[in-house]
């Protein structure tokens, strides 16, 4: 194990990580932090928990929606939100890929709901949803399919719809709630209007695509959005939707918002580096904020599985400054 990054914390989160008697978190701690051999990820498939939300998948790959969607579209499919959901725990926690028979199917369902212009689209109606569609492609693309045609599809149309200032926006965002009408739900797709600022909500769950495939995350399109990421750190949104600056310090695994977490490590990714301002303001925010365990707290209070969620983002932040401080430059 390189020992660089570790001995920047105060004190080691070694021992909580390794401490809570979870065999998926202690599987990824070895191989990730302390770089063990620990076999094949395949030995986390047959784990009690992703037994069973394999067993809740539909014939059609998807999984449903448990209630009531809640959303003013009529025909909004929160199945898709639903698959999305588990995809994440599947993916991100249980290391599943393409070879889990769970997998392709999922990935047929997710890509029926890609339109002929490259958008995975359902969850807003008719509207389009770059954010989601962006998080989706990322698992598709840590589930093994960064080679895929219609992968390749809806990266395109991501790039096709950035602002001008090379950031992204969720168009929806831009209409007053008065004109949130079923109708416009249900309507032609918004275009994006490229003049406005880009949304760092927006771009930071997009940019998690981009980052996850070894092809794309060097482009200088890409790294432009990253630029716009990387200047908002710790800053108001330009839109509505978690707007506060403070969710830049909400944390959550397997990712979902864009926070502080989810920003660096997209940008560790991208190939930014610790020595910028914005970059170093962030790492030093989690050297400085470690609690007495070595771990972070993770600004959801004390809620159900809010221990075991503050393990696995412990992980993902000692992820993130491990590669910000290990890995030499040009290696990613």
């Amino acid at each position: 194990m390189s020992g660089k990054w570790i001995d920047l914390l105060t004190a080691s989160p070694l021992p909580a990580l390794l401490g809570g008697g979870d065999p998926a978190l202690v599987y990824f701690v070895r191989r990730d932090l302390l770089e063990q051999g620990v076999g094949q990820v395949e030995t986390l498939w047959s784990l009690p928990e992703a037994v069973r939300l394999v067993d809740k998948q539909q014939a059609d790959g998807s999984w449903r929606y448990p209630g009531k969607s809640d959303h003013p579209a009529p025909a909004a499919n929160y199945d898709l939100l639903e698959t999305y959901r588990s995809l994440r725990l599947l993916v991100e926690m249980y290391g599943f890929t393409r070879e889990h028979p769970a997998l392709p199917r999922a990935a047929e369902y997710l890509f029926s709901c890609q339109t002929a212009e490259g958008d995975i689209r359902g969850i807003l109606g008719n509207q389009y949803m770059p954010y989601y569609h962006g998080a989706i492609l990322e698992l598709l693309i840590k589930a093994g399919y960064a080679d895929d045609e219609c992968v390749f599809k809806g990266l395109a149309w991501l790039l096709s719809m950035r602002q001008a200032d090379g950031g992204w926006i969720i168009p929806a965002q831009t209409i007053p709630a008065k004109q949130k009408t079923s109708r416009f739900w249900c309507g032609p797709a918004l275009p994006p209007d490229r003049a406005r600022p880009s949304s760092h909500l927006a771009t930071g769950m997009i940019l998690r695509a981009f980052a996850a495939h070894p092809d794309y995350r060097r482009k200088p399109e890409v790294i432009a959005a990253g630029e716009r990421l990387n200047e908002r750190l710790f800053q108001a949104d330009k839109y509505n939707d978690r707007k506060a600056p403070s969710y830049w310090l909400k944390f959550q695994f397997p990712f979902w918002w864009p926070n502080l977490v989810t920003a660096l490590d997209s940008l560790s990714w991208l190939g930014f580096d610790r020595h910028d301002s914005d970059i170093a303001r962030g790492l030093d925010w989690f050297i400085a904020n470690q609690s007495a365990d070595g771990l972070w707290e993770t600004g959801y209070g004390k809620g159900k599985g809010a221990v075991r969620m503050r393990r696995w983002v412990g992980l993902a932040i000692c992820r993130v400054v491990k590669r910000f401080f290990d890995t030499p430059e040009g290696e990613l």
